[in-house]
């Protein structure tokens, strides 16, 4: 009974230290209904531009000629005070779990342009600029 007792403990409180975690969080939806997250400990200022870590979770996986996309990440960079953003980095995953790589590109010189209404890049872009 002891035993059973201090294992359930042992249990219950590696769940609740997991729970407790920083990790993603999830900021919106796109028209399209997928979800877009920030890692919130990602989030750097400097020089007027915040830089951020995004994740998008496809609501329907994308088909594409090297494989299907279910999830993506995003190093992006966001001017406020111009509502502009310039993605530094993108990988596409086709699981849920992001651990197998479909497609990365990294941007030497990002050019930074307008957000569409409605896109990830409008999400982030907004959760960004408010905090």
């Amino acid at each position: 009974m002891r035993t059973r007792m201090l294992t359930l403990l042992l249990v219950l409180s590696s769940a609740t230290a997991a729970a407790a975690q920083p990790g993603w969080k999830e900021i919106g939806k796109t028209l399209t209904g997928n979800s877009v997250y920030v890692d919130p400990r990602s989030m750097r200022k400097a020089n007027g531009i915040v830089s951020a870590r995004i994740r998008v979770k496809f609501a329907e996986p994308v088909s594409t000629p090297r494989g299907s996309w279910k999830t993506s990440q995003h190093l992006a960079l966001f001017n406020c005070a111009k509502s502009t953003v310039a993605a530094k980095q993108s990988t596409y995953f086709s699981d849920e779990s992001g651990t197998h790589v479909v497609e990365r590109t990294t941007i030497a010189q990002p050019g930074f342009g307008p957000a569409l209404g409605g896109s990830m890049a409008k999400v982030a872009l907004d959760y960004v600029c408010k905090t």
